[in-house]
């Protein structure tokens, strides 16, 4: 069933949101993106939504109405340096602007609401997990001013998950990880859900089951289920069988099952991250390394193919695009979530888990629930609240490759081998053993052709111009 909801979105990107909600009904009537090149997006794909340019100044414009008040409202903004004392005092900092102006859109959206006899919309805001280790305590600032506290909430530490009921709205969180959505990328992000006081975000965001589906999940990978990749595992894996295919004749090697995180500037330029060392963004094609396309990128996001090749493109826009945007099946499971929650409205295990789970105390007296993973809440019930699913669904990197597609400049150069060797070898960092191989291969080939270069050069002007072939040179090296 479909629930017509119609939705605004700021800091929007490319609009993964749209493609997200779009099966369920919902319907767009604003976006606000300033950068030219997701402008560029968004006028591409969806020209009759109004893109209102800079949020700053929503606020004034929904009360003015200017725009309409959605019924849900949804983004991602920076959270950096966010106080709520701040906010009050007009003292804050400005990198956490966008933060606030987040929760007074949202206010504001719900003054419209309530004037005009609606209820409060519904508020999604989605962020990388790092936000919880804020040394600022951005993430309790944030959530305390989302649910109409006028303090912040301190605790020694923010769990990846949690239920906090507010003045003015119930507010859930969890961090949820793209790689059990079908698409092999592992791609961690918090995602906030948040309405009034008849809404409970906690059924839409958390879930329950008969059954510890981690649990099950680490068990059957252990146990070698052929149908579970080794998604659990910290180790580097070695080299298996399933990495190394073809398709359409052209030979592939993957050096693990799923890819890192995508990040912005990713394809660009390489900056020694971890995935320089585990091998998860490379891919071998002919036995030679390179990055993902822009292609394969949205594709590992969940976008139609060519989604960004728009006019005026290039690849760095189209990276940087796809890096920043949201993973579409997570919003898409998300969207369907609301979708059976306004259907439904059940509470019926709403006070169960409640019940079986401690409270935590804080100075606001609020009520406050920390949880992290899966919790037995009964007898014959889970309360899921971990970054897997209870149906995961695990997509293949065999469908991500494109063959004969990458252009030169996505290939490692020889040079650029040798330079992740060095500061591998530099820095003692494990490496993926079989991509360890092929760079060194790679590495040594160029030295080869180096030295039977110079010795043509030595033997031209040895024979005083007589050109020698440097392969017969290289046959007698060898």
């Amino acid at each position: 069933m479909t629930n017509n909801l119609t939705f605004g979105s700021v800091c929007s990107g490319i609009e993964a949101s749209q493609l997200a909600f779009s099966p369920f009904g919902f319907r767009q009537i604003w976006s606000s993106e300033i950068a030219e090149f997701p402008s560029k997006v968004l006028e591409y794909h969806f020209p009759d939504i109004p893109n209102v340019g800079d949020m700053i100044n929503i606020p004034n414009s929904i009360l003015n109405r200017e725009y309409e008040a959605p019924d849900l409202f949804c983004g991602g903004t920076p959270c950096q340096a966010f106080s709520l004392a701040g906010w009050k005092n007009g003292l804050a900092d400005e990198r956490g602007q966008l933060t606030m102006t987040f929760i007074e859109i949202a206010n504001a959206i719900d003054k419209i609401r309530l004037e005009d006899g609606k209820d409060k919309s519904i508020v999604l805001w989605e962020n990388v997990e790092g936000v919880l280790n804020d040394k600022t305590n951005a993430f309790g600032n944030f959530i305390a001013g989302l649910a109409g506290f006028e303090e912040e909430i301190k605790v020694s530490k923010w769990t990846k998950s949690g239920y906090l009921e507010g003045k003015e709205r119930n507010v859930a969180w969890r961090v949820i990880d793209a790689k059990y959505f079908g698409l092999p990328h592992q791609r961690k992000r918090l995602y906030v859900l948040a309405g009034g006081k008849d809404f409970k975000p906690d059924q839409v965001l958390f879930e329950f089951n008969n059954k510890d589906i981690v649990k099950e999940l680490k068990l059957k990978a252990k146990n070698g289920s052929s149908n579970i990749p080794n998604l659990f595992s910290t180790k580097i894996p070695e080299k298996e069988t399933e990495l190394v295919f073809y398709k359409q004749g052209v030979k592939f090697e993957m050096f693990r099952e799923y890819t890192d995180c995508l990040y912005a500037a990713y394809g660009t330029k390489w900056n020694g991250n971890a995935a320089a060392y585990n091998g998860s963004l490379y891919v071998s094609e002919n036995d030679k390394i390179r990055r993902f396309t822009p292609l394969e990128c949205e594709r590992l996001m969940g976008f139609p193919d060519n989604y960004t090749k728009v006019n005026g493109n290039s690849h760095t826009n189209r990276f940087q695009a796809v890096g920043n945007s949201w993973a579409v099946p997570v919003v898409k499971w998300i969207g369907s979530q609301i979708n059976t929650f306004l259907d439904m409205k059940t509470e019926n295990l709403l006070n169960e888990w409640q019940k079986a789970i401690q409270p935590q105390k804080n100075k606001l007296n609020a009520l406050l629930y920390l949880l992290e993973g899966t919790s037995q809440i009964n007898q014959s019930e889970f309360l899921n609240t971990s970054n897997v699913p209870n149906n995961p669904v695990f997509g293949d990197l065999k469908d991500i490759v494109e063959p004969n597609h990458a252009i030169d400049k996505f290939f490692l150069s020889p040079k650029a081998c040798a330079g992740i060797l060095r500061r591998k070898n530099e820095r003692s960092i494990n490496m993926n053993s079989e991509l360890e191989a092929l760079l060194k291969k790679i590495s040594k080939d160029e030295k080869v052709q180096a030295k039977n270069k110079s010795q043509y050069i030595k033997g031209v002007k040895a024979n005083k111009g007589l050109v020698i072939d440097p392969e017969v040179i290289a046959v007698n090296q060898g």
